[in-house]
């Protein structure tokens, strides 16, 4: 005869110690965060009196007090009245749409049109100038940074 406990795997004998010691560990290394809720203020610091008193005048904010009130919930009639408004702004809106006239034209005259009036607009000499300022001011820049020849220095 076998004993059912002698199959069973370690960690089902040992599932209750294992967790009563990770709670108390897990429960030793918080305390050692109690002491970042209250930190002492170093007292020879010159901030420390404004420090202290925006602490203790903020101390017991956030009050409930200063939260919005929750709106109330509305009822099934409300909700359902504003779903039909929509509903019917909804088709009015859809059907002044319908009436509009969507004339697009010729694309091609469209696109002459707008070619004729960009080569009727002047362009000024100083942004025709620019590109090719720029452009000199470019080259003068990669001329600047090419390495100087090196320099022959006598052997001894």
């Amino acid at each position: 005869m076998t004993d059912p406990e002698m199959n069973a795997r370690v960690s089902k004998k040992m599932d209750r110690p294992v967790l009563v010691l990770a709670a108390l560990a897990g429960g030793f290394a918080l305390t050692g965060c109690v002491g970042a809720f209250d930190p002492e203020v170093d007292a020879a610091s010159p901030i420390a009196p404004r420090f202290v008193a925006l602490v203790e005048a903020n101390r017991t904010y956030p009050r409930w007090e200063d939260f919005p009130k929750a709106t109330p919930v509305p009822e099934p009639v409300q909700v359902a009245a504003r779903v039909n408004t929509l509903r019917a702004t909804g088709g009015t809106l859809a059907g002044e749409v319908e009436r509009l006239e969507w004339t697009l034209g010729d694309a091609e005259a469209f696109q002459r049109e707008v070619a004729a009036r960009i080569a009727a607009t002047p362009v000024s000499p100083e942004a025709v100038q620019t590109t090719e300022d720029i452009e000199a001011r470019a080259e003068a820049l990669r001329a600047r940074a090419a390495a100087p020849p090196p320099i022959d220095r006598p052997r001894p």
